[in-house]
């Protein structure tokens, strides 16, 4: 016990909270939380409660880089439909076509005043696309996508789950806690369905992770973010309890569920929102961005 208390120590020492990476990256709170989310900024798990932080080592990392701290903002541009489109070289409607196919997975998004979902995406993901795909981008739509699109409902919701999902996967190796990611995007009665198990279900419950920071108060912006967490297609969901069901098998053969008198509170996602307001606005254009993300692809 001693020793763990060391090492718990140690690297809480050796590593910084959110709020002083983020300065010290020069990243404003929302560019950090990407950069957590898409681990270009990686964190460890140290001190009471296993709450994520950011190491000196990688602080040092980031810093040491030629072209600190355009290059690992560059990174982080995040770009909406209309400029998305600009860049691709491609129409508005055209872009909002690919985007609903799921030819490319947002990244984010957020709900504006009038209740509608406002989506970003990386610029780097766009530019990747644009290299790999340029029969796509001009004429006529192949007749494949073309029918694909017209069958298929509003795909970016589920390109966007499966994107946070495996982020969040990425951020731990505890199989309990990889069964709760898998469970982040079931409603309680799919839950209860993958999860039969009512000590099972809700220690799963406790540890599942958030995967929108509350940015509101209003109940109908909730309502709306509720609408995009959570699986609605009968596949998809079948899919998330497939994964759940083998998740489940690996965490059984690891350690059983704890009686609920000794579990532990829920652990805090590792997207943890940095502490300070912001307005949801885009960082401004790094200069050059364009030939950079040429370059990078």
């Amino acid at each position: 016990m001693a020793v763990r208390q060391c090492e718990m120590r140690s690297a809480t020492e050796e590593s910084v909270a959110f709020g002083r990476a983020a300065r010290e990256l020069e990243l404003k709170p929302r560019e950090f939380e990407l950069a957590v989310q898409l681990g270009a900024v990686r964190t460890v798990a140290s001190g009471p409660g296993r709450r994520r932080r950011v190491s000196r080592a990688e602080i040092e990392h980031h810093r040491s880089a030629d072209g600190f701290p355009e290059g690992l903002r560059s990174r982080l541009w995040v770009v909406g439909t209309a400029e998305g489109a600009e860049l691709m070289g491609i129409s508005p409607a055209r872009f909002g076509r690919l985007a609903r196919g799921g030819c490319f997975a947002p990244v984010r998004f957020y709900v504006n005043r009038y209740r509608a979902v406002v989506w970003h995406y990386l610029a780097a993901d766009l530019v990747d696309f644009a290299d790999r795909n340029p029969e796509l981008l001009t004429g006529r739509t192949p007749s494949l996508l073309r029918t694909a699109l017209e069958e298929r409902e509003d795909r970016r919701g589920r390109s966007w789950r499966a994107r946070r999902i495996d982020q969040l996967l990425a951020q731990t190796d505890d199989p309990w806690e990889r069964a709760a990611v898998t469970a982040s995007v079931l409603t309680p009665e799919d839950l209860a369905a993958g999860v039969p198990d009512e000590n099972e279900r809700a220690y799963v419950t406790g540890l599942r992770p958030t995967l929108v920071p509350a940015r509101s108060d209003a109940m109908a912006a909730h309502e709306v973010i509720e609408s995009v967490i959570l699986a609605e297609d009968p596949d998809e969901i079948e899919w998330h309890r497939h994964r759940l069901t083998a998740a489940l098998a690996q965490a059984r053969a690891v350690r059983p569920a704890p009686a609920p008198d000794v579990r532990p509170g829920p652990v805090p996602s590792p997207a943890e929102p940095v502490t300070g307001t912001e307005a949801v606005t885009e960082p401004v254009r790094p200069r050059g961005l364009w030939d950079w993300l040429r370059r990078r692809t």
